[in-house]
């Protein structure tokens, strides 16, 4: 008799993960891939980036198991991982633009990239949706990531105030500062 994965909880996932059934962890995988990619892709505003960054934080979710605790959302706890997997990607770019300057000029033509938006068979709303994503990439982190926990990924007032260690009245006044902001960015362009 097999078991109908799709119907047990996530703590009985993560149980059944634990007890070594890879499935179960798959499982986590598929209902979660989706909402942590978002994640990601909002807080570096690269796709490639995103799904590295995805590969990662269900690496260390893995890893960290035993230590989850089923009475907390498991979409919350691995919204957890993902933005300390932001946080860690955004430390390490830093620290390749420092080191870029240290090259060589003709060393570094190879690095340029090419930044616009691909004009194939884009439609305006593919567009507009890149140009909202990389605007959202570019807000400082602490105003980026309420705003995707709470309006990209839906995560309620109390569930992104756990994620980001912080009060809920901060997440409501860092969401109204993160609107105003984007909205100026947008305005810009």
């Amino acid at each position: 008799m097999s078991l109908d994965w799709t119907a047990l909880s996530d703590g009985e996932l993560a149980t059944l993960s634990i007890a070594g059934r890879q499935a179960a962890f798959a499982e986590i995988v598929r209902r979660y891939r989706q909402p942590v990619f978002r994640l990601a892709r909002a807080c570096v505003g690269e796709p490639d980036e995103a799904l590295d960054l995805v590969q990662e934080t269900f690496v260390a979710a893995h890893q960290a198991l035993p230590r989850y605790d089923a009475q907390r959302a498991m979409k919350a706890w691995l919204s957890t991982i993902a933005i300390n997997k932001c946080r860690d990607w955004a430390r390490k770019r830093t620290v390749r633009r420092f080191l870029s300057f240290a090259l060589p000029i003709d060393s570094q033509a190879d690095a340029i990239v090419d930044d616009q938006v691909p004009i194939d068979d884009s439609t305006a709303d593919r567009q507009e949706l890149d140009r909202v994503t990389r605007a959202i990439s570019t807000l400082p982190a602490n105003l980026k990531e309420p705003l995707v926990l709470r309006t990209i990924e839906g995560l309620s007032q109390a569930e992104t105030a756990e994620v980001l260690g912080i009060s809920q009245k901060a997440v409501e006044t860092r969401l109204y500062r993160a609107r105003a902001r984007l909205m100026e960015k947008l305005n810009a362009d």
